[in-house]
């Protein structure tokens, strides 16, 4: 339990003048401070809870009641944002108790759904944390960091740097091991990180082409469209093209024209176009 005693409770005066983001109304923000059931008080508990002197239950208990007020609602979570809490939360994604971990990732998730909160959060060095995450914690939490990647992507700006802090690597040992959804999330985020040339060299050199390739395969799932789209981006860069066709990748497409749904074979038609538009060599190996 997360304990009120102690916490700065502020006035309404003093609520009023509460830092606020940009983009944000100060009439909401007011609106939501000054409400009869506003859980403001809560969350200030919460953030003081959070910090560095608190025990870890303690911690990791403030964290799960963040993670649970930003899931639903929009003002709880511009709430939560300008109580300072984003600062707090995001040390706990290098904790060694994955239960604190998980909680600061998902209340971090939760609060990326509000489009301005993801400039904070990246703002307060969230993805080389995020990026840790994906790396070494559990399964279940590996899957969160690729969504909350996701989410941060949303700011063009944070697609190199996601990329340079070496997120590709462990997205595409995802393709591997994780649920369906965690490859869907997987996949639509190395997609949008190839929106940066470099980072498509990065996926070929982490052999990325292979599980993709592998992944066609799977059909009716939506994985094998998303890892088409993956694939057809990849072949846009001349090891990409050279990486696919050592992988089989031309035979397992052309199956998929021949034998898949008709949405999936649109998705083979678009990458077939693209490996063999510039190459050749690739032209006679589809005929």
């Amino acid at each position: 339990m997360v304990s009120l005693a102690g916490s700065q409770i502020l006035s309404p005066k003093q609520r009023s003048c509460a830092p606020r983001r940009p983009g944000r109304s100060m009439r909401t923000i007011r609106s939501a401070l000054l409400h009869p059931d506003s859980p403001w008080p809560f969350v200030l508990a919460c953030v003081q809870a959070l910090g560095p002197d608190a025990a870890p239950d303690t911690r990791r208990a403030a964290a799960a009641r963040i993670r649970l007020l930003a899931k639903h609602r929009s003002d709880f979570r511009e709430l939560v944002d300008v109580s300072g809490a984003i600062p707090v939360l995001v040390p706990l994604l290098r904790s060694i108790d994955p239960v604190a971990q998980e909680n600061a990732m998902m209340a971090l998730l939760n609060l990326s759904l509000e489009e301005p909160n993801r400039s904070a959060i990246t703002a307060a060095g969230a993805i080389k944390p995020l990026v840790y995450a994906l790396r070494t914690g559990t399964a279940s939490a590996k899957q969160n960091a690729a969504c909350a990647l996701l989410s941060l992507l949303g700011i063009e700006e944070n697609r190199a740097t996601i990329g340079a802090c070496g997120a590709i690597m462990p997205l595409v040992a995802l393709l591997s091991v994780v649920s369906t959804r965690g490859k869907k999330d997987a996949l639509t985020t190395l997609y949008r990180l190839c929106s940066a040339r470099r980072n498509k060299e990065r996926d070929v050199s982490a052999g990325a082409v292979v599980p993709l390739v592998h992944l066609i395969g799977e059909r009716d799932t939506g994985t094998s469209e998303k890892a088409m789209v993956v694939l057809a981006s990849l072949a846009s860069i001349a090891d990409g093209r050279d990486a696919v066709v050592e992988a089989g990748g031309i035979p397992a497409l052309v199956e998929t024209i021949e034998d898949g749904p008709a949405r999936e074979k649109e998705f083979a038609v678009v990458a077939l176009l693209q490996l063999c538009s510039e190459c050749s060599s690739n032209r006679a190996l589809l005929v």
